[in-house]
């Protein structure tokens, strides 16, 4: 996660709210007010986190959500200008937000006596931050998702009325409440569980990393790499912003960092800007798909469905690698086709020895890709990581101004030791480390300028946590609702009921929900609601519960690049000086493999490294995952070959329409199809060669 979110780049059309949250603290006393609240905010995420205070999750969230609301409102009124009683209404509103976290942290005991049985001020205070929450969404990411969140709410209001088999039973006012605004299945549910824990504190891991300079080791290891290829320069903004996945699950993100560079490097060497445009969008969504940090969406996932987070690294995986290989694979025929060259290699920095310079910073990236793997939880793993980098950063401005070459090496040796003994004594050692640091940068020049730097992050992470930890928070009103009323049931049911017939089918329909809602919310509520609905039908019609959710969880996030909204595509826009519906078809045609693994998935397990499907059980297991791997590439090759019009040589229409059937016939999973597609493959790659070699012999 990164300095920005999915919510704070929308270009044309953008909600006030997204903007003011990307602008920068004032300078005034109501500016130096919420840059400490921001402050504050992230101590706090922080100290729980790595267990330095200890009090009941369900007070943490509730004082998550609290800050959450005294930082937006105040912050985006500010920031849009608002009149001084529109200041003043932001700052009471927030004041309010915090009393209901303090009023759930003073009586948690007495409310867990008597949960489903609220009383007068329970009920009161409840409809207090149901009412605060809606306004704060409202105000940080327009009217859409406030408008579906509260559709459910109004139909567990009064769905009672609605006739057969929409309506539900009657439910008491102060059951709705209750259910809502305290205990585990509402606003406080599991999706603000994990934005309080993992997703801030990943967020904050991404911005301390950006700070130690990750973003310049990424580009210059792409340069390095790719930059002299043919189409070089399409090239490093794939590699470049799968790398930045890597630290930032945020495709908008992606696109106003790696894009800053990326897109003007693209045009300069003579690709199309919307097509420029496009690959910064595919490969900046492609960031929430890409282990070992994923997006949000991920930590959400694995709670949801009660499964270790490498489990879905690993269902993500292979996808991943198709998905930017894919994108590869367009930029390179783009080139191909357009004739465009790479940089001139003495312009390219070396990859070797930006690595040799910058290995340090892979450090905590590595750490955290260790212990997520070595089945830490993700809370432990980025505390940790989190830990390393903050290490990192206060020892480099600690070394600034050592020249004894002794002296550093022994400096970081220490450190290191340092770091590693809190596997044998725990986190307190990291803690006080910390601290010593802090200490000792006081009193050096270059240490103070550090210490500006970590203290600017902290803030800053806490303003990009806010998007993200509004979404999950108003979202559990859906979750409540579907948990309440057995919603998803009657969705679920109409879903089995097609797939009974035509299990295909049911999957356009998913998609296409998961497409539609995607362009009004971000991903995280977009794969709440979509999973809650869809998951468990597509669970009853046979489909893998993991590989169900990553269907979900893929098209929530193709969703972004999916025109007319396209929010990656329109938050390129603006540097690509191109039209953001351009760029949204161009990124289409880019990220076609995205819209096509999930179905191959489905039908064939193995692509997410999943047991089960009639492929598996015939040929075995690891047979049918270097089967449908092959498949998929040699899918994707035809793809991007018809989509470009390109191979050696430019292709016919006739051609095109050849690749695309026999694309097309891999990825269908019916008797005799795999067979018709690689004869088709064959048959059009033998030809297109021979057409290829007449031509050139007769020029």
């Amino acid at each position: 996660m990164s300095q920005q979110t999915e919510v704070t780049a929308r270009v044309g059309g953008e909600h006030a709210g997204a903007a003011a949250l990307a602008a920068p603290f004032g300078r005034d006393l109501e500016g130096r007010a919420l840059f400490l609240i921001a402050i504050a905010f992230s101590s706090f995420q922080l100290a729980t986190a790595a267990h330095l205070l200890n009090i009941p999750s369900q007070v943490v969230r509730a004082v998550h959500v609290g800050f959450l609301i005294l930082l937006a409102l105040p912050l985006i009124a500010a920031a849009t200008g608002a009149s001084r009683p529109l200041r003043a209404l932001s700052w009471a509103l927030g004041g309010i937000g915090v009393v209901v976290a303090l009023y759930q942290w003073v009586f948690y005991k007495d409310l867990l006596l008597r949960a489903g049985d609220p009383n007068q001020w329970d009920i009161g205070i409840g409809i207090a931050v149901i009412v605060i929450l809606f306004v704060t969404a409202w105000r940080v990411m327009g009217p859409a998702l406030p408008l579906i969140c509260g559709f459910f709410l109004a139909y567990a209001l009064y769905g009672e009325y609605l006739p057969p088999p929409f309506d539900h039973r009657p439910y008491d006012f102060g059951q709705i409440v209750d259910q809502m605004a305290f205990g585990t299945e509402g606003i406080y549910g599991i999706p603000t569980y994990v934005s309080s824990s993992y997703i801030f504190l990943f967020i904050l891991f991404g911005v301390f990393l950006e700070r130690t300079g990750m973003i310049r080791l990424f580009t210059d290891v792409s340069l390095g790499l790719v930059g002299h290829a043919r189409g070089g320069a399409g090239k490093v903004a794939v590699i470049a912003s799968g790398l930045m996945g890597t630290i930032s699950g945020s495709g908008v993100a992606n696109v106003v960092t790696t894009g800053q560079f990326t897109i003007p490097l693209m045009k300069r060497f003579g690709y199309r800007a919307a097509f420029a445009g496009g690959v910064e969008a595919t490969a900046s969504m492609g960031g929430q798909i890409m282990p070992p940090v994923m997006g949000a969406v991920a930590f959400i996932m694995a709670e949801t469905i009660d499964v270790p987070y490498a489990e879905v690294v690993k269902a993500a995986v292979i996808p991943a690698v198709l998905y930017f290989l894919s994108a590869f694979w367009m930029v390179h025929l783009e080139a191909g086709k357009r004739d465009l060259l790479g940089l001139p290699k003495s312009e390219c920095p070396s990859a070797w020895a930006a690595l040799r310079d910058g290995w340090h910073l892979v450090l905590p990236l590595a750490a955290l890709v260790y212990l997520l793997f070595d089945g830490y939880t993700p809370l432990f793993s980025g505390t940790v990581g989190l830990a390393l980098t903050v290490l990192l950063l206060l020892g480099g401005g600690l070394m600034q101004g050592v020249s004894v070459f002794a002296l550093r090496v022994i400096f970081w040796i220490l450190l290191g030791l340092g770091a590693a003994a809190f596997l044998q004594f725990g986190i307190w050692v990291l803690a006080g480390i910390v601290i010593l640091l802090v200490a000792l940068n006081a009193f050096t020049r270059g240490g103070r300028e550090t210490l500006v730097i970590a203290r600017d992050s902290l803030a800053e992470g806490a303003k990009t946590a806010l998007p993200v930890g509004i979404a999950c928070a108003i979202v559990g009103i859906i979750v409540g609702t579907m948990t309440l009323t057995g919603a998803a049931t009657t969705f679920g049911d109409f879903v089995v009921s097609i797939g009974e017939k035509s299990l295909f089918l049911s999957l356009v329909l998913t998609m296409v929900t998961c497409l539609i809602l995607g362009m009004g919310i971000p991903t995280i509520p977009n794969y709440i609601i979509t999973s809650s609905l869809a998951g468990p039908a597509l669970l009853e019609l046979g489909v893998p519960l993991i590989v169900s959710h990553m269907f979900v969880f893929y098209f929530g996030i193709l969703a972004d690049l999916t025109p007319p909204v396209a929010l990656a595509a329109f938050a390129a826009a603006p540097i690509a000086k191109e039209s953001g519906l351009r760029i949204g078809m161009q990124a289409i045609k880019i990220a076609l493999a995205g819209f096509v693994i999930p179905f191959m998935a489905v039908y064939a397990p193995a692509l997410m490294l999943q047991d089960g499907g009639p492929l598996a059980e015939s040929i075995g297991y690891v047979a049918a995952v270097v089967y449908i791997v092959v498949k998929a590439v040699l899918a994707i090759a035809l793809w991007g070959a018809a989509g470009i019009g390109f191979l050696v040589r430019r292709l016919a229409w006739w051609e095109r329409l050849f690749a695309t059937i026999a694309a097309f016939s891999l990825v269908l999973a019916l008797p005799i199809t795999d067979e018709i597609g690689f004869a088709l493959a064959a048959l059009f790659v033998g030809q297109h060669v021979w057409r290829a070699r007449l031509v050139k012999q007769s020029s």
